[in-house]
């Protein structure tokens, strides 16, 4: 049985205050002044993305269920 993956995204409302990575700089990277994943798949449940788009000032990062494309809430 394959692990569950989340596939991580960046919204258009990102304003690359580099929170996200300050917070996890393995996981985000910032790219002409505008926050990206590093890797657009990581494990379900990846605590660096988790606390990543909690602290996102405008809510920017997403996670979508990496098999069915369904919208994901992050909930600590």
């Amino acid at each position: 049985m394959t692990a569950r993956q989340w596939k991580v995204e960046v919204g258009s409302s990102c304003i690359g205050s580099g929170v996200c990575l300050a917070t996890a700089p393995d996981r985000f990277r910032l790219v002409d002044g505008w926050s990206e994943p590093v890797e657009k798949v990581v494990p379900e449940g990846d605590p660096l993305v988790v606390a990543a788009a909690e602290v996102c000032p405008v809510s920017a990062i997403g996670v979508r269920d990496a098999e069915t494309g369904s919208e994901l809430r992050i909930i600590s």
